[in-house]
């Protein structure tokens, strides 16, 4: 499979797995998080799809697009760790998560997404959707739509 094909394949999963979230969690209370900001269409996508839900935004810097630039309230800028520990006590309880995190070097993001587990758990609400590039640990792992190959993306249910 080509890079073109390849990078299309996970952008669809990706817009296929966020509606197929943004859909299950009508009765569950909470926020949203998006874990690697990057250009800001991930973002651009879920305030378009939730309206009614702040979405917190974390990464190392701001470089994305002009028109997908969060609020400052809502952007969390610097490391993952404080600043997840930022929201968890702050009492934030997430509805769904989405993480993105990630360098393309598969071993070290994997680590890192296992690393960042415990403090994800922290600030998701019970019941709430994380949807995942990588694997996380520590979650109950789901099915999620039939239009996302198993191995594309990753879904799970805190």
């Amino acid at each position: 499979m080509s890079r073109l094909d390849s990078m299309l394949r996970r952008l669809t999963a990706q817009r296929d797995g966020l509606n197929w979230a943004a859909a299950q969690i009508n009765d569950t209370d909470g926020d949203v998080l998006d874990m690697g900001l990057g250009n800001g269409r991930t973002y651009d996508h879920l305030r378009e799809t939730l309206p009614s839900r702040r979405i917190w935004v974390m990464d190392r810097v701001l470089q994305c697009h002009p028109d997908s630039t969060p609020p400052a309230r809502d952007f969390l800028q610097g490391e993952a760790e404080p600043m997840l520990q930022k929201l968890a006590e702050a009492g934030r309880m997430i509805a769904l998560a989405h993480y993105d995190f990630g360098r393309g070097i598969k071993s070290e993001d994997i680590a890192e997404a296992a690393r960042l587990s415990p403090l994800i758990e922290q600030v998701m609400h019970p019941g709430g959707l994380l949807i995942s590039g990588q694997p996380l640990v520590g979650f109950k792992q789901i099915k999620g739509p039939d239009t996302i190959a198993p191995d594309r993306y990753l879904f799970y249910r805190a």
